[in-house]
């Protein structure tokens, strides 16, 4: 049903467009507090639409073609960011099983198990004994706990209102909130370096994502670059090749990076940069500045409408 329209709206050639979708976790099963995070299940019932819809390449060949013009008809890359270890004992394998590839994007400096600030957060909130947590003294409110879904609001709420603070800052708010969540420690969340091979060893590739996940606007010029730059360093040391991709942390155009980061990840040696503005690619786009996007919808026929206005939309704006 839609292999023709998408043919139309992602032809071969010079005028194709590239597909880019971006994903970070999926889980052995639902999570209620973010039910838009596919299960295993959900997961592999969206994977074989986009197998059979698509032609999926792996990003660094997808671009390369891209921009010489020799790009497939309806051709897709699939994105991972962030390096969670379910992406190695869950996805990956569900992947091979379907004759797909994929690009994971690591920041390696939660490598070993390691637990982002954000996770850290969610996991207080979701572990908060009673019916609220007052974070008053930290700038920020009173919030509700009472309802799985009153704990996803506040969730919401607490990572938005922090997640644009100065590194240390927000460091400081998270060891806090969890001190008031009376929180147990946070759980080994991402992968390790043996897992970074195995998911290379099964034919998929492997980008950079920073150090420390930072909002790259909020660094001077030298730590920006330092971020980019060692990531991929400790990444090829572990795969011992070299790595070409990279995915800027948050990525949205001139909030989360700007046009000097997009400079610096072509100094740096990466072959290609992606964003998380919507848009498909084609051979007008900034190779530093690629579009990604993440159809949400459960159904198959809102799956593929959602794809094909994807290729219909503008590139939204790059830095």
């Amino acid at each position: 049903m839609w292999q023709w329209p998408l043919s139309i709206a992602s032809p071969a050639g010079p005028r194709g467009r590239l597909s880019i979708l971006i994903f970070h976790r999926v889980l052995p099963q639902a999570d209620p507090l973010f039910p838009e995070l596919p299960s295993a299940a959900e997961f592999e019932v969206r994977m074989r639409w986009v197998g059979r819809w698509f032609n999926v390449l792996p990003l660094g060949t997808a671009v390369d073609r891209l921009f010489a013009g020799t790009i497939p008809t309806r051709a897709l890359a699939i994105t991972f960011d962030d390096g969670y270890a379910d992406n190695e004992e869950i996805a990956a394998p569900i992947l091979q099983r379907l004759g797909l590839s994929a690009t994971f994007f690591v920041s390696t400096g939660f490598l070993d198990g390691g637990c982002m600030w954000n996770d850290r957060v969610i996991e207080a909130v979701r572990s908060c004994p009673g019916d609220g947590i007052d974070l008053r003294s930290l700038g920020l409110t009173n919030y509700r706990l009472d309802s799985t879904a009153a704990r996803s609001s506040a969730i919401g709420a607490i990572l938005a209102a922090i997640k644009h603070l100065p590194q240390d800052e927000r460091q400081a708010r998270t060891v806090a909130i969890e001190r008031a969540a009376g929180a147990r420690p946070a759980p080994a969340l991402m992968m390790r370096p043996d897992q970074i091979r195995q998911l290379h060893g099964r034919g998929m590739e492997i980008g950079a994502h920073t150090v420390t996940h930072p909002i790259l606007t909020r660094l001077d010029a030298a730590a920006a670059r330092a971020e980019m730059a060692q990531s991929k360093a400790v990444l090829e040391d572990i795969l011992a090749r070299p790595v070409e991709q990279f995915a800027y942390p948050n990525g949205v155009p001139a909030q989360d990076y700007a046009a000097e980061h997009a400079a610096m990840a072509r100094e740096c040696g990466f072959r290609s940069a992606v964003t998380t503005a919507w848009g498909a690619a084609s051979m007008r786009s900034d190779r530093y500045q690629l579009p990604r996007f993440t159809p949400w919808d459960r159904t198959r026929w809102r799956y593929g409408a959602r794809m094909l206005g994807n290729l219909a939309r503008d590139e939204r704006r790059a830095a």
